[in-house]
């Protein structure tokens, strides 16, 4: 770095014809700016200016360092500016991890609309269930549904995410609809083995409190497009996020039971490492997906939950 400083003093000494000049243009003292041109002279083992009481003229070397030098400077100073503008403007790549379901049934939807308004941002977006783990492998950002651990990441509310219970209506018409919860029990109950309690649903009390229900089924699986599309085949009673099935229940083609047992209230959340300055890139994603989804999210738009 050292002589870079001496080369770009070279450089501004060789425009202005002057070690004054230079000096002055560099905020200097003429001192210093003719010991940077001797230094490198030294180190380069060749002379690059003839030094008159009148003038100063290049050498050959001194000429093609000037060409080579100015140009080398003015990249750096375009890199510098790139990568100024990486703070003051959305750009770069984008690392973002989101579950499989929520992207093939909303996410991906939204994402042309983010990349033409932001087209100096490359997205690279891995679709997958399991929770990542955002510093090691490297991710800016993920979205994460459910009720939120406490941890050291950064979340912001992207949408609200409702829970109903509900099977087709043959199901209920050949086996009965539960009137209360205890009778969820009784039912063949389609479980979710990613869930925390896999064999269990989470209901809330009348004091709000979190209680595990015991629930038996027949099939266990590890994906909520698959259990939605087992529940509207008919195989059994299911609990599910509204945005798996919000067209479904509009449609008929599942019917909500136990209305009146009260379910966690899920979020999507965008969850990222705590940083003292989010890059702007980042900033736009989130932002773009709470002005896209909000308070009243299209899965949950006119259905009387």
């Amino acid at each position: 770095m050292e002589h870079l400083a001496d080369i770009a003093m070279f450089v501004k000494v060789a425009e202005l014809g002057s070690f004054t000049a230079a000096a002055e243009a560099l905020e200097s003292s003429q001192p210093v700016v003719s010991k940077a041109v001797t230094r490198l002279e030294q180190k380069l083992g060749v002379r690059l200016l003839n030094r008159t009481t009148r003038r100063l003229s290049l050498t050959e070397a001194g000429a093609e360092l000037y060409a080579q030098g100015s140009r080398a400077l003015a990249a750096l100073d375009n890199v510098q500016l790139e990568i100024a503008r990486f703070q003051t403007e959305p750009r770069g790549t984008l690392r973002i991890n989101a579950p499989m379901a929520f992207t093939l049934l909303h996410l991906q939807r939204k994402l042309p609309a983010f990349l033409e308004r932001y087209p100096s941002v490359t997205l690279d977006l891995t679709t997958e269930d399991r929770v990542v783990d955002l510093i090691e492998e490297g991710y800016d950002a993920a979205i994460r549904i459910g009720v939120l651990e406490s941890s050291q990441l950064i979340a912001r509310k992207i949408a609200p995410c409702r829970q109903v219970i509900c099977a087709v209506p043959a199901y209920l018409a050949k086996h009965g609809t539960p009137l209360e919860a205890a009778d969820l029990m009784s039912h063949n109950c389609i479980v979710y083995t990613l869930g925390r309690d896999a064999r269990a649903w989470r209901l809330l009390d009348e004091q709000g409190q979190e209680v595990l229900l015991p629930v038996h089924g027949n099939v266990h699986v590890n994906n909520g497009m698959v259990e939605s599309g087992l529940a509207v085949e008919g195989v059994g009673l299911t609990i599910l996020p509204t945005f798996y099935i919000g067209d479904e229940l509009r449609s008929g083609k599942l019917v909500r039971v136990l209305p009146n047992v009260r379910l966690p209230e899920l979020g999507v959340y965008a969850v990222y490492p705590e940083r003292r300055n989010t890059l702007p890139k980042l900033r736009a994603f989130i932002d773009f997906l709470i002005a896209s989804f909000g308070p009243d999210p299209e899965w949950d738009r006119d259905l009387r939950l």
